[in-house]
């Protein structure tokens, strides 16, 4: 599989995770994004920060 292929289907399934709430629940999406908007930029950062080592950790897992 190419590179740019493999790159594609990676963004594909990151568009599929992040629209399944809105799909699902978007009453309850709307409330936490609210939540979320209202969270100081220090703790935005933290889960930012937080969610971007998870991810290099799954993927550093995949490629074992």
């Amino acid at each position: 599989m190419g590179v740019m292929k493999y790159f594609l289907s990676v963004i594909g399934m990151v568009m599929i995770i992040e629209g399944l709430p809105w799909f699902g629940f978007p009453g309850r999406a709307r409330q936490i994004l609210l939540t979320l908007a209202s969270q100081p930029e220090k703790h935005l950062r933290g889960m930012g920060l937080a969610m971007m080592l998870g991810g290099l950790a799954l993927v550093y897992l995949a490629n074992l």
